[in-house]
């Protein structure tokens, strides 16, 4: 049953989504008929933004929508595969940065979670946030440790009753995208329940903050005492759902170009080291930071000829398997060899496309797409738009965009755009290909060989001892499963040899039967030779084998 709260909801979003104009990309049809009679009805609720470009007002809408449709439209500008240029350019500045809860209220939901009061294990807890997003804030505190010695920390703390509100968005969210499909072709080709479970499973993942904690740890792990990369530590004693304590860390944003260049920082090293990072995590590690959007990434001050990134808010991370790391090194190194007939042969092998695609065609669909992209220089060539055009005609070829593929490239957006920024000269493809090409070598190669064989030692050598008398008890079982196939085979022909002496018996029941029904109504010579025949066949009944 439908909450007064619910109803209220729905009043809201149709009055922000009206009051934008959004509703005028509603198709004329039978199926909108009703909603724009219904629209009617709201004559009061005009467009009031009617100067404005529609990718503009989608964005203000959303953004006076609050929170969980913010995070919605920063999650579908990454989608451009399903959106114009124009609408994913708006979407793509929506920023997560809403107003802060009371410091009270922070402290009142980390006590309960601790068990105590704050002062057990922290001093100078700064009630006013550092920061504050739609899912949750962060408040500045010093971590008591032994021997009286202390260490600054942030507390991020998840936003009070937000599980009600996102439960609501969400359910009016999957309405929607359930109705989208039936207005027309192209709201059929969206997805849209598609994506909105796409989205309402990171969103989840936000929700628990110890998701957050695991992949910090592993992504610090991974990058320990690396130049290119730093992630905070994080306190694992008080990992908590709501609650979690990390490592505060002073840093340059990476989007203060000017503050950067102050500091003395090498820009083309900072920005050849973003991609390096980028797919040191993805072929190295198989594990990326999925939202290294700039409100996330900063750059240490201390060494800026030497420039180290510091990443944050790890709650959306990405995996990739050994396929998928395949497909993308292949399919890039094919795109820059022109080699698109490769490119459509990964797809099938793959498995992402039906087996009974028509290479000569998919190949062709491939180069007409992206052929077009080497009229620019190779350093100028977005690796992002190079998956963009990959994923727009493999959907042509009822390929199912891979989820995990669809945050490698919203990744890779940000990355592309941010290296860009801090060094417009940056040849992206020169930094990634030995990435690429040293990856599919170590793949082919020895050493990878003796990688896999190094991973199943132990198994090996848990099971090498017993290999005899396995293999001997194998044999045994072949012998066995032999026997009873010679068996089954004489059964099965004893039953074909009765089956053709039965037929052949019957054939001649029937000549004989049917003659001796007729007998007196045939002439003797004629009933004597069907007599005969009958006796004959039955002889041969008899010699079959």
């Amino acid at each position: 049953m439908m909450k007064l709260s619910d109803i209220k909801r729905l009043y809201k979003i149709v009055r922000v989504f009206l009051s934008y104009g959004i509703d005028e990309i509603l198709p004329h049809n039978k199926y909108t008929r009703p909603i724009r009679c219904w629209r009617a009805l709201f004559f009061w609720l005009k467009n009031q933004h009617k100067d404005k470009p529609f990718g503009l007002r989608l964005r203000l809408a959303l953004q006076e929508l609050g929170p969980v449709w913010i995070k919605l439209g920063q999650m579908l500008s990454t989608r451009r595969d399903l959106f114009p240029a124009e609408i994913a350019d708006e979407l793509a500045l929506l920023q997560d940065q809403v107003e802060a809860f009371a410091g009270s209220v922070a402290r009142q939901q980390i006590e309960q979670a601790f068990g105590g009061a704050l002062e057990n294990w922290f001093i100078d807890f700064d009630e006013t946030a550092l920061a504050s997003a739609s899912i949750a804030q962060v408040h500045t505190a010093k971590l008591k440790l032994a021997e009286g010695q202390e260490r600054e920390v942030v507390i991020k703390v998840l936003r009070p009753d937000i599980q009600p509100q996102i439960d609501a968005d969400l359910s009016w969210m999957y309405k929607l995208a359930g109705f989208l499909p039936k207005l027309s072709r192209e709201g059929y080709r969206l997805r849209a329940v598609e994506v909105i479970q796409e989205y309402e499973k990171t969103l989840r993942d936000e929700l628990d903050l110890r998701i957050e904690m695991a992949n910090a740890i592993k992504l610090r792990e991974n990058f320990l005492d690396s130049p290119m990369l730093y992630i905070p530590e994080m306190y694992e004693q008080f990992c908590h759902k709501n609650v979690i304590v990390m490592e505060r860390i002073y840093g340059i944003p990476v989007s203060d170009v000017e503050k950067l260049k102050e500091n003395g920082t090498n820009m083309q090293l900072l920005a050849e080291r973003g991609v390096q990072v980028f797919f040191t995590q993805v072929f190295r590690d198989s594990f990326f930071h999925a939202d290294m959007h700039p409100g996330n990434i900063f750059v240490n001050p201390n060494h800026p000829e030497n420039p180290q990134y510091i990443g944050i808010d790890c709650g959306i991370v990405g995996k990739l398997n050994e396929s998928d790391k395949r497909y993308l090194a292949e399919s890039f190194v094919a795109f820059f060899n022109r080699d698109y007939r490769r490119v459509a042969q990964m797809h099938v092998d793959a498995g992402w496309t039906p087996q009974d695609t028509n290479i000569d065609e998919f190949e062709q669909a491939f180069r007409e797409v992206c052929e077009p992209i080497f009229a620019k220089p190779l350093s100028e060539i977005s690796f992002a738009q190079v998956l963009l055009n990959l994923f727009n005609v493999a959907r042509e070829f009822n390929m199912q965009v891979q989820p995990q593929l669809v945050l490698l490239q919203k990744t890779l957006l940000y990355i592309e755009g941010l290296g860009r920024q801090l060094y417009p000269q940056l040849d992206l493809w020169d930094t990634a290909k030995p990435f690429l090409q040293n990856w599919l070598n170590e793949q082919m190669g020895i050493k990878q060989f003796a990688k896999k064989l190094k991973q199943k030692l132990p198994y090996l050598q848990e099971h090498l001892p017993d290999f005899p008398e396995t293999l001997i008890d194998a044999l045994k079982q072949q012998k066995f499963i032999s026997q009873q196939l010679v068996e089954i085979n004489k059964k099965l022909a004893k039953q074909q040899r009765w089956q053709k002496k039965t037929f052949v018996f019957a054939v001649g029941a029937i000549i004989f039967s049917t003659t001796l029904w007729q007998f007196s109504s045939l002439p003797v010579l004629i009933s004597a030779v069907f007599f005969f025949l009958s006796f004959v066949v039955w002889l041969i009944g008899f010699l079959l084998p």
